[in-house]
């Protein structure tokens, strides 16, 4: 497939000046929802474009919409082919000139199936039993480092996820990860994420989904496979909290970028022998690295936060789902997420991630927002006043700071790139507070709005490193700013950005794996590299200004690069030497599970 691509797109790249390109969503339109593509080229573009059928039925004629303030790289052409009023379910393609679309689907769900994929993803990135592998991995998991246990003491960490490309495993990432999936579960109808969907919804967006049991196996259990990835997570957090005053944070470090394996080859000797116990760090809220490079840790607050609204948000979906109820695993999480919660309280500040020989790390700066998420969940858990107010006062503190509006930033400087907090806070104040929530997610999306005027495609975030991420945090945002106002001003700014995730980018890919017509395939993933084998669902990157690429040590890419004709601003390589732009996260992908999820509310 890769291959084929890749001649495809040296073909395009070779056609003559006055050649059309046509970029659409390639997952498919909400009938009643926005639905717009772009078209560029060298030369000026037809002024009408038509929405047609397999039949070759011309269903819609449109006209197209010059884009005259911004250019992509080579491109000074570019339109915009709205086609909003087209509420004809079905499949088409969009024809402009001589040109012709990828398909381009219409219907009632679009992605309702998105979901059950990315979980694939998700699954393929377990730790301790891997369901994709169908086999064990990092058995002994793990020493304590740091903390009050002599360093090398024997500690539980098996389980969770590795975080993306490599074999780590973070809980700065994983309990942002566990709470946005439980999160998406109970914002959205049950039903969509039943273990027997209707026969209609199974093929969605190709092969069928596959439902799973409590170990990510082929099966039934009679829990939504999205709790049962929850859960995953939830059992390794409460692993990482094995007495009220403690709290570990990360399993491995860069050492483990020492050679392609696969997770039950682990060849590593962090100390206990190769393929043997791997660190596990202590949150002691302080600066941390074993060699060359210190982490700028001033607190817990930041992991704190995050894990308290994870484990209040278990606590309440396992005790109150009468299907699935399980009241001592509930309590365990309340009790575990109210212990969690108070250290947090105790060192407000972040503690970020650690690095060891490369200086590489997670920078986290923030964390007002993840306290304020934190209390609000467990006010709705357990009605105490006091976490209204610390919910109310973190509020103010968060306000609206982060990545959003700003060129440059640090490594998940502003993590987890938009503040839940206030969306679940909206509903429990005042309207007078309502109006100051509201107002912080609006200073943000205008801002966004704003940068996205620089680029033909609007999309209004810096290409930093991950910036698919914040793509998912920005819709993300405007889509709980609707909910909680009813204001559906950025209804279509917030398509766009999800379009562009989706295939409305210059490179006309989508950004999951195995999702879309065209698609990432030769990405920075060891499992699929070594086996050959794809998987489905996971969130690339994305795309980076192309000094960061340039900057970053170890990124390279085949050459000749099959989409250099369509590099500008920003660039994006198919490429497994490039983990800067086409390495899978997980946590960037729990959160798109988040974003489908609520886009599913609005048709």
């Amino acid at each position: 497939m890769k291959h084929l691509l890749a001649m495809l797109i040296l073909s395009l790249a070779a056609a003559p000046a006055e050649e059309i390109f046509i970029r659409a969503n390639q997952t498919g339109y909400f009938v009643g929802a926005p639905k717009l593509a772009v078209a560029f080229s060298h030369t000026p573009l037809p002024a009408d474009f038509t929405v047609v059928g397999a039949d070759n039925r011309v269903w819609f004629r449109g006209a197209t919409t010059p884009i005259t303030n911004a250019t992509w790289g080579q491109f000074s052409n570019h339109v915009e082919l709205d086609f909003s009023k087209f509420s004809t379910p079905g499949q088409f393609v969009l024809k402009l000139g001589s040109a012709q679309s990828l398909p381009v689907r219409i219907g009632g769900e679009p992605n309702y199936a998105l979901v059950a994929q990315l979980l694939e993803f998700m699954r393929q990135q377990r730790c301790g039993f891997n369901p994709w592998l169908n086999t064990n991995c990092h058995q002994a998991d793990g020493r304590s480092v740091y903390g009050p246990l002599t360093n090398g003491t024997l500690l539980e960490a098996r389980g969770g996820w590795h975080d993306a490309g490599d074999l780590l495993k973070y809980l700065l990432t994983s309990g942002n990860a566990t709470a946005q999936m439980l999160l998406a579960y109970e914002l959205s109808p049950q039903h969509r994420y039943a273990e027997r969907p209707q026969a209609r919804d199974a093929r969605q967006h190709g092969a069928p989904v596959v439902h799973v049991d409590a170990r990510g196996l082929p099966g039934t259990n009679g829990v939504p496979d999205l709790l049962d990835e929850a859960r995953w997570g939830l059992e390794w957090m409460l692993k990482l909290h094995p007495a009220p005053d403690q709290l570990y944070h990360q399993v491995a470090d860069d050492r483990d970028h020492a050679g392609w394996r696969l997770p039950q080859n682990e060849t590593v000797d962090y100390g206990w022998g190769k393929g043997g116990a791997r660190p596990v760090y202590f949150a002691d809220g302080k600066p941390q690295g074993l060699k060359s490079y210190q982490s700028a840790s001033t607190g817990v607050a930041n992991l704190a936060g995050r894990y308290a609204a994870a484990m209040a948000l278990a606590y309440r979906i396992w005790r109150e789902n009468s299907q699935y109820q399980d009241e001592d695993f509930a309590a365990r999480c309340l009790q575990a997420g109210l212990e969690v919660y108070e250290l947090g309280r105790a060192q407000e500040g972040v503690q970020q991630g650690n690095s060891y020989g490369a200086p590489y790390r997670y920078e986290e700066t923030t964390w007002a927002d993840d306290m304020e998420w934190g209390a609000a969940e467990l006010y709705r858990a357990t009605k105490q006043k006091r976490f209204l107010d610390d919910a109310k006062r973190y509020a103010k503190l968060a306000a609206d700071e982060g990545w959003m509006g700003k060129e440059q930033t640090g490594h998940y400087q502003y993590y987890p790139f938009m503040n839940a907090g206030h969306f679940r806070l909206y509903d429990l104040v005042g309207a007078e507070f309502q109006k100051l929530l509201a107002g912080y997610y609006r200073a943000g999306i205008e801002r966004c709005v704003a940068a996205g005027e620089k680029n033909p495609y609007r999309v209004g975030v810096p290409f930093i490193w991950c910036s698919n991420n914040l793509l998912t945090a920005l819709v993300t945002q405007c889509l709980m700013y609707e909910r909680m106002t009813g204001d559906r001003r950025y209804r279509q700014f917030a398509t766009k950005q999800c379009d562009w995730l989706l295939g409305r980018n210059p490179w006309g890919t989508t950004m999951f794996t195995e999702i879309g017509s065209v698609f990432p395939t030769d990405v920075h993933l060891m499992t699929v590299q070594i086996l050959k084998r794809p998987v489905r669902g996971g969130l690339v990157d994305g795309p980076v200004y192309e000094r960061i690429f340039t900057s970053l040590k170890g990124v390279s890419i085949t050459q000749p690069d099959p989409l250099a004709a369509f590099q500008g601003e920003a660039v994006y390589h198919n490429d497994v030497h490039d983990y800067s732009t086409n390495e899978p996260t997980m946590d960037g992908t729990a959160s798109a599970i988040l974003m489908f999820a609520l886009s599913n509310l609005y048709p």
